[in-house]
């Protein structure tokens, strides 16, 4: 979930059988990285939103002397189009996925685009753990020490955090009757729509933008993820497909001749200071068509890395190019190029490169907790080796590494997830769930309306949040279309709070 799982989700898999298990962090050169910085410095200087922190509590669930602690939870606030707490205009809340908050609002221009007609105050808050959101002090050392310090970090208790901090803004700002309309993409699009299901009497409404809230033990195939990637590629181009499908195999054999780490070494622009090895090779590799193919935007972006329209289409082109017809390795070096350096500026690649400069590094501890999603399963057909996905292994990853037992099936006993349709019909309300069929994570999501109020939108071209992402004047006509229509669900949610409002005044 950049995802929010922008989100950027941590993926446990055995992709090759060189590799040892781990998981999969999200990687960003250092190119990108500081694109991504000046981009979030030019928001800050031009005032496009305003910092604020809000003292919050640490533990909402009990009443152990360590759960009166407090840390200071950062928001960012933008009341330039508000139209004030007299006349009741609404607020607008994006509810923080797993990184720092500044770059989740690079994203999300919907919200700023929609504030004008809106009348509504912008209101971003960052999830505890993450970003400048840390408890004990801030420090993120002894936040992250261990199990009794992490313990505090999950999605309950930043569903929590949102209620508390919404009904005190609320309560500062005078206006109890301003609606508050909650949104979120990835990560944050699950919390946004549980936020609905566990708050109503907060939010009014919720828009869910590629929220895998059914990707979860006995819910979905563990196969879906990856099969929607390579279903992506071969769409594309057959043999595009068939060169990255016997890629891994064509990297183990080049490796093991004479000279075939120095022949990869220099195929790839490693590095010199570079200590590779074939798995963390595989490893880049499959970060780039995996996140591209979460990324496929119609247009240029710049939320990963920085990209042209449709990647995966000029991935396959790269490919497919007459330029490196009989050099496989060669294509495979173009088609990564494209992801890790469409902007030309990068002279080389650092494979074993972990910086974390959007904060995602607490997600580690949610996926060995409550978010086991069963990702990273590839069957015969797969542009990766074959794998069977397999809890147990998680499981033992977990426990070696945060000596924590994961609980499975906590987040279908505290949220729901089976039988969806008919549980949502029956007491649930107001909440646009928006997937992109090239986005991978739309296996795990509502893709079948459910209500005349709880409306699934599909979008066949669409990718990872693209909705939610700012216009642009290149955006096609199937996206400018939901856009509109998830406005005109928005104006009849509002609509219908003032009449009742009115009514029981």
């Amino acid at each position: 979930m950049a995802i929010g799982f922008q989100f950027i989700i941590s993926l446990f898999s055995l992709f090759s059988v060189t590799i040892a298990f781990a998981p999969i962090l999200p990687r960003f050169p250092s190119s990108a990285v500081s694109a991504e910085l000046k981009h979030r410095s030019h928001c800050t200087q031009n005032g496009l939103y305003r910092t604020k922190f809000f003292t919050q509590i640490l533990d909402h669930f009990n009443f152990n002397p360590q759960s009166t602690q407090t840390f200071q939870q950062r928001y960012l606030i933008n009341d330039t189009f508000w139209g004030g707490a007299k006349k009741n205009a609404p607020i607008f809340v994006y509810t923080g996925n797993e990184g720092n908050i500044e770059w989740f609002t690079q994203n999300t221009g919907f919200m700023f685009e929609n504030a004008p007609p809106f009348q509504a105050l912008l209101v971003f808050i960052e999830h505890r753990y993450y970003g400048k959101s840390i408890p004990y002090g801030g420090n993120k050392a002894v936040a992250y020490a261990n199990t009794s310090t992490l313990g505090y970090l999950s999605s309950t208790q930043a569903l929590a955090d949102y209620a508390t901090l919404i009904i005190d803004l609320k309560k500062n700002l005078s206006a109890h009757d301003s609606p508050i309309v909650v949104f979120g993409g990835s990560y944050g699009g699950m919390l946004a729509a549980w936020f609905r299901m566990k708050y109503p009497h907060i939010a009014i409404g919720a828009l869910a933008s590629s929220a895998p809230i059914l990707h979860f033990m006995d819910l979905v195939s563990p196969d879906i993820f990856i099969s929607i990637i390579t279903q992506d590629f071969k769409s594309e181009s057959e043999n595009c497909y068939k060169v990255l499908k016997g890629s891994w195999k064509l990297i183990e054999e080049t490796a093991k001749k004479p000279g075939g780490m120095e022949l990869l070494r220099k195929t790839f622009r490693i590095c010199k200071s570079d200590d590779f090895g074939t798995d963390s090779l595989a490893s880049w590799l499959r970060t780039a068509w995996i996140y591209t193919a979460m990324t496929d935007y119609p247009t240029p972006s710049n939320f990963l890395n920085p990209l042209p329209p449709y990647p995966v289409k000029k991935m396959c082109e790269a490919i497919d190019s007459s330029v490196t017809k009989n050099n496989t390795l060669g294509k495979l070096y173009a088609a990564a190029n494209v992801y890790y350096n469409y902007t030309g500026t990068t002279t080389c690649f650092n494979l074993d490169d972990d910086s974390d400069p959007h904060d995602l590094g607490g997600w580690q501890w949610q996926a060995c907790t409550e978010m086991i999603m069963p990702v990273g399963g590839s069957n015969k057909n797969s542009i990766f080796p074959e794998y069977e996905w397999l809890y147990e292994d998680r499981e033992a990853y977990c426990d070696s590494f945060y000596n924590v037992t994961p609980r499975p099936y906590w987040i279908t006993t505290e949220f729901g997830g089976h039988a969806i349709d008919r549980v949502l019909k029956r007491f649930a309300s107001n909440i646009i769930f928006f997937n992109g069929l090239r986005d991978p994570w739309s296996g795990g999501g509502v893709l079948k309306t459910i209500s005349k109020s709880v409306v699934a939108i599909v979008a066949e071209r669409g990718a990872h949040h693209v909705d939610l992402r700012y216009s642009s004047k290149e955006d096609p006509k199937w996206l400018k279309d939901i856009r509109k229509q998830e406005v005109k669900i928005i104006a009849s949610w509002i609509s219908q709070y003032y009449r009742d409002l009115k009514t029981n005044s």
